[in-house]
């Protein structure tokens, strides 16, 4: 499981996008105009969920999908409309609260449950298909793989998620944040070398019948972020 470390991130997390952020978050994820730097994340984020939702099986009647730090929820409606059950789990009690407002009364097959709490209370029950889309990246590397690691128990195909990659100008951003004031700052990322986190979720041996496969990168202005695809073998 992971650490203490984790624990605390968690709270951290839940204070910021909770309250600190919650009003640019809502604003980044519309339409609404937002200054050139917030356009190149909202870019960046988008294709970035494209890409995950790509990943994801175009039929996904009867399987049950965690969104795991689902936010306002765009990839859980879509993924519902391709039939899955979601469940949608985000700390924020506020980012669940605007989620409910802007999903559809109408997914078609699929549904939504959605949840404020955390992505590894066992009470989620079983999975087919696990999503962590920018979620995990403020957590250390061995954090990330033992949440998927502990995750991996009960999911039945396979977990995409997304870490922030080691590159020059990623780090140097990085050290440029910790410059400004303490309440200023969003909580850190954590970047991580693709090489190291293969290395160490080949390690756990809840993940020893599984394998990373697809990897994409996608870089837009100020957002950097990398997914990559762990499957059953």
């Amino acid at each position: 499981m992971p650490t203490s470390a984790y624990e605390k991130r968690r709270g951290q997390l839940r204070t910021y996008f909770d309250q600190t952020a919650v009003a640019a978050w809502d604003r980044l994820t519309t339409d609404a105009p937002v200054g050139r730097i917030r356009q190149t994340v909202r870019a960046g984020r988008n294709r970035m969920r494209d890409t995950l939702l790509e990943w994801l099986p175009q039929d996904l009647q009867g399987k049950r999908l965690l969104d795991a730090g689902c936010g306002t929820g765009a990839l859980a409606v879509e993924a519902a409309q391709r039939g899955a059950h979601v469940i949608a789990v985000d700390l924020s009690p506020t980012l669940i609260k605007l989620a409910q407002e802007r999903t559809p009364t109408d997914l078609g097959p699929g549904s939504i449950d959605y949840r404020s709490g955390d992505m590894l209370d066992q009470e989620l029950g079983a999975l087919d298909y696990v999503v962590a889309m920018d979620s995990l990246i403020h957590y250390p590397a061995r954090d990330v793989v033992a949440t998927l690691s502990a995750l991996a128990v009960r999911t039945r195909s396979a977990m995409l998620f997304t870490f922030a990659p080691r590159t020059p100008t990623l780090m140097l951003m990085h050290s440029v944040g910790r410059l400004f004031p303490t309440g200023q700052r969003a909580p850190a990322i954590e970047p991580a070398a693709e090489a190291t986190l293969r290395r160490l979720l080949a390690e756990p041996a809840s993940l020893s019948g599984w394998q990373t496969g697809r990897t994409r990168r996608i870089g837009s202005g100020f957002y950097t972020s990398q997914a990559l695809e762990v499957m059953r073998s």
